[in-house]
């Protein structure tokens, strides 16, 4: 599965270590969209080979978080409304189609990770550790869906997750983004997924996706007025 936060911590190597700061920076915009990204420079920054940097920066291309040209310095990748609005609309096709998948897949250990995710998520929230709340928000919705048993869809909805945060940070004033609303917003999917009602299940992943602040409901008002 892939994921942002992982349950056991384990040491990463050099180029994860540079991978995970540069991914930070730019979900949180420290790094703005456009900005350079040269490798001798971050190579200095991280103490690494150049190599090191390039690895990094090759996985933050498959993820689309930075552009790559030969001969020519990355890029952040910008944050386009469109990209964020559409990808938020497929986000929540795929999650919520796959609630039948879950509920009958859905056992204690499911269960017990996600209730660890949510943990996860308040201890951050009390920490004011925005990045780490959306790791482990990531971490919950992966794990929802890995049950549903369809791993090649995972890394469509892991980019759908990771680009439409992004966004959300990007263009939202950090006094609206309560962090521990942030996190109780998704015991309403635990409490429907212990019904074991597959609609149930599929009404609180609908909810919780249209309703993201400063976000959601403008995206889906707007395909409400388009008619798709």
């Amino acid at each position: 599965m892939i994921s942002l936060a992982e349950s056991t911590p384990r040491q990463r190597s050099r180029s994860e270590t540079a991978e995970h700061a540069l991914r930070r920076d730019i979900v949180l915009g420290t790094l703005a969209p456009g900005a350079a990204l040269r490798e001798l420079e971050l190579a200095e920054r991280f103490d690494c080979a150049q190599g090191t940097i390039r690895e990094a920066l090759m996985r933050l291309s498959e993820d689309g978080l930075v552009t790559r040209r030969a001969r020519r310095d990355t890029h952040v990748a910008q944050a386009s409304p469109d990209d964020a609005g559409e990808l938020l609309r497929i986000r929540h096709d795929i999650e919520c189609r796959a609630a039948v998948r879950v509920i009958e897949a859905r056992n204690d250990a499911l269960l017990r990770d996600l209730d660890t995710q949510l943990q996860a998520m308040r201890i951050a929230a009390l920490r004011e550790d925005e990045y780490s709340l959306l790791e482990h928000d990531c971490s919950f919705h992966l794990r929802l869906f890995e049950a549903a048993a369809m791993p090649v869809v995972e890394p469509v909805l892991f980019r759908c997750l990771v680009h439409t945060q992004r966004f959300k940070i990007l263009n939202s004033a950090p006094e609206t983004r309560d962090l521990k609303a942030t996190a109780e917003r998704h015991v309403s999917i635990l409490e429907a997924l212990t019904t074991g009602e597959p609609d149930t299940l599929a009404r609180a992943l609908s909810h919780h996706i249209t309703t993201i602040v400063d976000f959601g409901p403008d995206v889906f008002a707007a395909k409400g007025r388009h008619g798709t």
